[in-house]
């Protein structure tokens, strides 16, 4: 006879503190797009307006990164060998912008 083996299901009981750490970061997410969107309806269009809004998701991204893919929880050179390269990739595409920019309003006709 062969014998079978059901497997166990066994039910852990909640995590309360993760449980909470979970709506806490939720709340913070909450309350910064909150403050998007009062920027976004109660500003004009402008640099000001551009700027919160960049400054914003970086912030947000930051956080999910950091709570999310666990990388605040990392070593620190972990953590500075993906913040400095990130930081001279955002300097080159602002400065490629502004180049860009600067290049449209070169006059060829003259």
């Amino acid at each position: 006879m062969s014998h079978s083996h059901e497997p166990q299901v066994v039910v852990l009981p909640p995590n309360k503190e993760k449980i909470k750490l979970l709506w806490k970061t939720a709340g913070i997410l909450l309350v910064i797009t909150i403050f998007e969107f009062i920027v976004a309806f109660s500003l004009h269009a402008g640099p000001l307006k551009t700027s919160i809004f960049v400054a914003m998701t970086i912030v947000k991204a930051a956080y999910i990164v950091g709570e999310f893919m666990h990388l605040r929880y990392e070593a620190k050179v972990l953590i500075w060998s993906i913040l400095i390269p990130l930081i001279f990739i955002v300097w080159m595409l602002v400065a490629f912008v502004y180049e860009g920019m600067q290049f449209a309003n070169v006059n060829f006709l003259n």
